[in-house]
């Protein structure tokens, strides 16, 4: 099997002079609805080159296959095929600099989720796991069941907007999977028993005030908290609510303050244990690498240059629209069906410049750009 992962989002010269200095390792699975978004698109590159540089840390950017081209749990397979290849440390970078002691398993949304499922099976011994993983990080993850919560019930949906419908969650699950799996599949939601058999020492999981998923975040949290490993209280799981925040965020506002304060969080939980360097001040590590040289003058601050401006929504609604409209080749479905949009509601037809359909795993041309020099092929 081939699977791309960029590799160098590394945390600068001090790091890359200091040879006695092992750092940690981040695996990070991107989000984007198991459909949409890449390891090698701008917005995660940005992100990934932003937390290797704040955290001091060895960033491997998992580009894995997407649905419904590839259904689920293909994603959750190369997942960890993904993370057994880092833990092997075979690359010379990861065997030279990284720390296979510090081990973490990030991901946000769909990322999220496969994050989760990763640390699941490390824990297993009998699926070849036994990896030890300090940290998991889970932003803003993407669960769900076949009974809605009390509070996701009592949700207003005219009052309460948010970026993850809720009249279409329901039909998520079956899209991914092909049809192969309901919402009563075990693999779409959290267990006591399976949250219980973690080995991870320590948990972050970070839910935004607004985003309709916060309540299955909340509630992951709360089985965290109540299991041997979280010790006394708890007090080994983070729990991160960004106030007055939808789904997604800090990927396209990485300079507000609620998403600074996200970052830092994170940060603060992969050095939490480690005698690492105090991170440089927040925005000299971030504009100069990724938008360039601009004043930070306090008139300045108010102006955000160079920032994604395209909203979350456009990447989870738009870019699963246009996976699950029907070709002209194909009769339309059940499952179809429930993601085409309603002749009464306007979808943008702005294009966004996103890797949808036309990159895959497999396509060495989508590598091409700024991450060209970064990108390892690796074969499992």
């Amino acid at each position: 099997m081939f699977f791309y992962c960029a590799l160098r989002y590394r945390s600068g010269s001090r790091a890359a002079t200091d040879a006695h200095r092992r750092l940690p390792i981040v695996v990070y699975f991107h989000g984007g609805a198991f459909c949409t978004e890449s390891a090698f698109c701008r917005t995660y590159h940005r992100y990934a080159t932003s937390l290797a540089s704040r955290a001091g840390a060895l960033v491997v950017s998992v580009e894995y296959r997407l649905a419904p081209e590839h259904p689920v749990p293909a994603a959750h397979d190369d997942a960890w095929a993904a993370l057994r290849w880092v833990a092997s440390l075979s690359d010379p970078w990861l065997a030279n600099y990284a720390c296979p002691d510090r081990m973490f398993i990030a991901g946000d949304s769909a990322g999220g989720h496969i994050a989760y499922r990763t640390a699941v099976r490390a824990s297993r011994e009998s699926d070849g796991g036994g990896i030890d993983i300090e940290g998991l990080i889970i932003i803003q993850p993407y669960f769900w069941g076949p009974h809605m919560l009390p509070s996701e019930m009592a949700w207003d949906n005219g009052s309460e907007s948010s970026v993850i419908d809720p009249d279409r969650i329901a039909n998520f699950w079956p899209f991914v999977t092909s049809g192969q799996a309901g919402n009563d599949d075990p693999l779409i939601d959290t267990s006591s028993d399976e949250v219980a058999s973690l080995t991870c020492q320590r948990a972050l999981v970070a839910v935004a005030e607004k985003d309709f998923l916060r309540y299955r975040g909340l509630h992951l949290a709360a089985l965290m908290r109540g299991c041997v490993w979280a010790g006394a209280g708890g007090h080994n799981v983070t729990l991160v609510e960004s106030e007055g925040e939808d789904h997604g965020f800090h990927l396209y506002s990485p300079l507000r303050a609620t998403s600074r304060n996200l970052m830092e969080s994170v940060v603060q939980f992969i050095n939490q244990s480690a005698a690492s360097p105090r991170p440089r001040p927040w925005p000299a590590s971030v504009v100069p690498e990724l938008h360039g040289e601009y004043p930070t003058s306090s008139r300045a601050r108010n102006v955000l240059l160079s920032v994604p401006s395209r909203p979350y929504h456009a990447v989870f609604l738009n870019g699963l629209d246009m996976k699950a409209r029907p070709r002209r080749c194909q009769r339309p479905t059940a499952i179809t069906n429930a993601f085409t949009p309603s002749l009464d509601k306007k979808v943008s037809k702005k294009s966004f410049g996103l890797f949808l359909a036309g990159a895959k795993p497999n396509n060495l041309n989508a590598s091409k750009g700024p991450l060209s020099a970064s990108v390892k092929c690796c074969t499992i």
